[in-house]
């Protein structure tokens, strides 16, 4: 999926929601147990209950690989069950990979080729030749770690380097990169007062938010420093959605959730147009 055609499902939408199909199977509602593929009924029911107020779905590969094989054909069976039923909606494999060269160029072909996912969540940490196996395909996007929301993130990511952020450092390096085009840049909505000087360095690239909902983030601050003249916002509920009830109603309930927040979104965009 191109970055046009993205932003043309944004305003047809009205949503730059991306729900997080992060499946534990201790927390899906017991019934759905009793399945062939636990993990895919409850990504297909999420996805058929969702769909339409979504622009993006995100599978936490974590969550896959802990359950070995039978995880994997479960994330084979979600990309695929979106690719053909949903074409339209953009998907993103969260993996946070990251390699010497060669490496990253067998996890880039597993996610952008063989699984056929839209983007992937890379970590900049050993630099350009881990980043750049990434880039190379066309219409395929690479989304680089740059200021998570996570408590951990001020262990590294704030630290001064030359006068400067670290995570400035790596925004503004990763954009002398070969075809940086390609990039997105995660931003957690938990660190939103730091929107502001990221669009200083990227103000036309794309944001994978998240942090909002579960985390605390808020949205409207997200959108009020990050959201661009061609919105360049993603932004990412995971558990807040998919875990809202526990019982056989839970798609109705994410539904119910995810409308919640498209709503939000549609005021926000109806505000940013004028």
């Amino acid at each position: 999926m191109t970055t046009k055609q993205l932003i043309s499902q944004i305003k047809k939408k009205k949503s730059f929601l991306c729900i997080g199909l992060d499946v534990d199977l201790e927390k899906i509602p017991p019934h759905l147990l009793n399945e062939e593929d636990p993990m895919f009924a409850f990504n297909k029911e999420i996805i058929d209950a969702t769909h339409h107020l979504a622009v993006a779905y995100k599978p936490n590969i974590a969550f896959y690989e802990a359950q070995g094989l039978a995880g994997w054909k479960a994330l084979e069976k979600t990309i695929m069950y979106l690719n053909v039923m949903h074409p339209e909606i953009f998907t993103i494999a969260d993996a946070k990979r990251g390699d010497i060269g060669n490496t990253s160029s067998m996890y880039a072909k597993a996610f952008l080729q063989d699984l056929d996912f839209d983007s992937v969540t890379v970590a900049p940490y050993m630099g350009k030749d881990s980043v750049e196996p990434f880039l190379v395909f066309k219409n395929k996007h690479t989304i680089l770690l740059a200021l998570t929301s996570n408590e951990g993130a001020f262990d590294f990511q704030t630290k001064r380097v030359n006068r400067n952020f670290l995570y400035r450092e790596v925004i503004k390096t990763s954009k002398t990169w070969k075809n940086s085009k390609n990039l997105m840049y995660v931003v957690g909505a938990t660190k939103a007062s730091y929107l502001k000087q990221v669009r200083k360095l990227i103000p036309d690239s794309f944001l994978l938010v998240p942090g909002v909902g579960a985390q605390g983030g808020s949205l409207k601050d997200v959108c009020k420093y990050g959201m661009t003249k061609n919105i360049g916002l993603l932004v990412n509920s995971s558990r807040g959605i998919i875990y809202a009830s526990s019982k056989e109603d839970f798609a109705q309930a994410a539904a119910s959730k995810a409308g919640e927040l498209q709503k939000e979104m549609a005021i926000l965009l109806t505000k940013k147009s004028k």
